[in-house]
């Protein structure tokens, strides 16, 4: 990979998520690393120190950052999901704060879609429960590729190595049986700042990074697909004006793999092959496109593509099918139809599929696959085999999480029902 392509990866965002069973901290934990980081202005400071006072309480609540629902903030728990952004010297971050209640499952699986990173909130108290099982089978599932398990509240366990060590042993039980590869594992306090940004004079005992060093570090290089060149066409650019009367491209972003101008490539679904003539932006020709740039590709031919087609590279072509299986999360409170018809939207391809089976249902607090139950409700994950009305072109989700996802659309109510990840 050439330096500019490595130049241009370094500066992108980390994108990381919360996951942890309700009270295990994830709001307080991210407001203690905006707040111990300096990633917070002084009238937000001030809000929260009015809202803090108006509940009773006696310290800062530090969780009230995230917290921005009225509900939320009544409760104590989140329900929605709150995006913040900050930034280091070294990196610039999006996080998640998803919620824990097993009843807002859709909400954690949109924000942890896009993630690089989730961090795997465990009471150091409780040690690892059902919950906590769910919320990595979930991050699992999405193919998050990097695992940090927070044990918080060591405050609350005398900052005690035993704990940490025997909650260290558990998890990675958890972790070998759903073979996830990358997991790091942290003790911290998030209410006193342990090992967030500072590391711990309570936990000496503790040789590791502290959360935001491990943050800061974390290799993501790797993280995107370069491998299989996916073009996703959005649009077709024909300005017929005097300047450029001849000019034809096409705009979408890369969904992964390098292009470059001469690359041999192949327009699905037509199959006709043509090289890369050039590579636009705004700002200009580029001698090479990467995930996750938007750019115009320009090709040798006149080859018919129009948006929902795909420019692959001509060696290397995702799979073109009509039928195939799926893992969904069901994100609507009506159940799913069996046999019934919803829009499918496949990057920028869309058309119409059919349910034609449910293979199995997830208990996801167990692990375990059923069979029998074919009711697929809100929060529920499935594995689906679904028939669509043209092909699609596809990578698995485990190989590509850009060409591998989808979601599903009730015809009549243009609601999103489901997000899917193709087996």
């Amino acid at each position: 990979m050439s330096d500019k392509t490595s130049g241009y990866l370094d500066m992108e965002l980390l994108r990381f998520t919360t996951a942890g069973s309700v009270d295990d901290g994830k709001s307080t934990l991210i407001g203690r690393l905006l707040y111990d980081s300096k990633a917070i202005f002084e009238d937000q400071m001030e809000a929260i120190e009015i809202s803090s006072k108006k509940r009773g309480d006696t310290e800062v609540d530090l969780a009230l950052l995230t917290d921005g629902l009225r509900a939320e903030r009544e409760q104590g728990i989140t329900i929605d999901v709150a995006y913040r952004y900050f930034a280091t010297p070294k990196r610039k971050f999006i996080i998640a704060d998803t919620p824990g209640h097993i009843q807002y499952t859709r909400n954690m699986v949109t924000g942890a879609s896009t993630a690089n990173c989730a961090l795997i909130l465990v009471d150091a108290r409780h040690g690892v429960i059902e919950q906590t099982l769910r919320h990595s089978y979930i991050a699992n599932l999405l193919q998050i590729p990097h695992l940090i398990v927070c044990i918080n509240k060591m405050d609350l366990m005398s900052y005690a190595e035993e704990t940490y060590e025997s909650i260290k042993n558990e998890y990675q039980k958890v972790a070998d049986k759903l073979n996830i590869k990358d997991v790091r594992f942290i003790p911290i306090s998030a209410k006193f700042g342990d090992n967030v940004v500072d590391a711990s004079e309570n936990m000496d005992w503790y040789k590791g990074e502290t959360l935001l060093n491990l943050l800061e570090n974390i290799e993501i290089l790797d993280d995107r697909n370069h491998e299989d060149a996916r073009f996703p066409v959005q649009y077709v650019i024909r300005p017929q004006s005097d300047e450029y009367h001849d000019y034809r491209g096409f705009a979408g972003r890369v969904a992964s793999g390098v292009f470059k101008p001469g690359d041999k490539v192949k327009v699905l679904p037509s199959g006709k092959e043509t090289t890369i003539k050039a590579i636009d932006t705004l700002n200009g020709e580029l001698d090479i496109a990467f995930t996750p740039q938007s750019v115009t590709l320009r090709l040798s031919d006149e080859i018919d593509t129009s948006r929902g087609d795909m420019i692959v590279a001509a060696d290397n072509v995702p799979h073109m099918e009509q039928e195939f299986d799926a893992m969904v999360c069901w994100m609507n409170e009506r159940t799913m139809i069996a046999g019934g018809k919803y829009t499918i939207k496949h990057t920028s391809n869309e058309t119409r599929c059919i349910v034609r089976n449910v293979n199995f249902k997830v208990d996801v607090n167990t692990l375990e696959e059923m069979t029998d139950d074919k009711t697929i409700g809100l929060n529920d994950i499935a594995c689906l085999k679904l028939k669509t009305a043209k092909p699609l072109f596809f990578d698995s989700y485990k190989k590509n999480r850009n060409t591998g996802s989808f979601i599903l659309i009730d015809e009549a109510t243009n609601e999103t029902v489901a997000a899917g990840m193709i087996r």
